[in-house]
């Protein structure tokens, strides 16, 4: 796990120097239930934002160096296709992606364009963004658990998104350059279809834990699909439970009648 959430370059591969990148491991996972702190985005076209109103729904964050020439671009890349993958079986507005760079003060908003242009993203709801001030950068990087230090390429850093809830908490981290898509989506799935109940109706809060349970992935396809015979088994399920309910309530009468 370690050697798949680090850029290749941050430990050497011999067991004694192995202990960067379980650390590295250990501070990302520990950062699991942080509440992040709001901050000041700059968009690519000098718009700012909030981090707390891009979370009105789900988010993921996926910090990078817009010099990145490897593992960046793998990355970015890659995500684009499970995104689309996730906004297909989720909707198109589900839920929000950003890429932040923390390359400060080099990452500008126009170098961030330029990267988005660069790896083909086109994205309504995915924002490419640098931080206002240095300092809301870095609590940003420590509450997240990510991880960096300088090298002769740049960056080694852990290869993360961090999916925030709507409650501005970390729910769950996703490693690695290439990682098979449920591993975001599931995640994604939850969040976006367990919504306090004071946010929905009871018919559209049955409607999501339908969609919950019976939106399922096709490995063969890489897609994810509504599975009909789950939903008419839970349909059937209730039916038969409805009846057995009735039947036993009708039972109970007839007797207390007849006594």
């Amino acid at each position: 796990m370690a050697s798949a959430l680090l850029v290749i370059g941050l430990f050497n591969p011999s067991a004694s120097e192995a202990a960067p990148g379980d650390r590295a491991l250990e501070v990302s996972q520990n950062a699991i239930g942080n509440r992040i702190s709001d901050l000041t985005l700059i968009d690519t076209t000098g718009r700012r934002h909030s981090l707390a109103e891009l979370l009105e729904r789900p988010l993921g964050i996926s910090l990078i160096f817009t010099a990145c020439a490897h593992s960046c671009s793998v990355t970015t890349r890659y995500l684009g296709q499970v995104v689309r993958t996730a906004r297909d079986a989720l909707g198109e507005d589900s839920f929000t992606m950003l890429t932040i760079g923390f390359d400060f003060p080099v990452d500008t908003p126009e170098a961030m364009a330029e990267y988005a242009r660069r790896h083909g993203v086109k994205d309504d709801n995915w924002l490419f963004a640098v931080a206002d001030k240095r300092s809301e950068l870095d609590r940003l990087i420590e509450e997240v658990g990510f991880v960096y230090q300088t090298s002769p390429r740049g960056f080694d850093h852990t290869v993360q998104v961090s999916l925030i809830d709507r409650d501005r908490s970390l729910y769950r981290q996703v490693y690695g350059e290439i990682f098979d898509a449920p591993m975001l989506v599931e995640p994604l799935k939850d969040l976006v279809w367990r919504r306090p109940a004071s946010e929905r109706s009871l018919l559209a809060q049955i409607g999501d834990r339908i969609r919950l349970f019976c939106t399922v992935y096709d490995a063969r396809g890489d897609r994810y699909y509504f599975d009909y015979s789950l939903f008419m088994g839970i349909l059937v399920g209730g039916v038969f439970l409805l009846l057995i309910g009735s039947w036993t309530v009708r039972e109970a009468l007839r007797r207390r009648r007849s006594a």
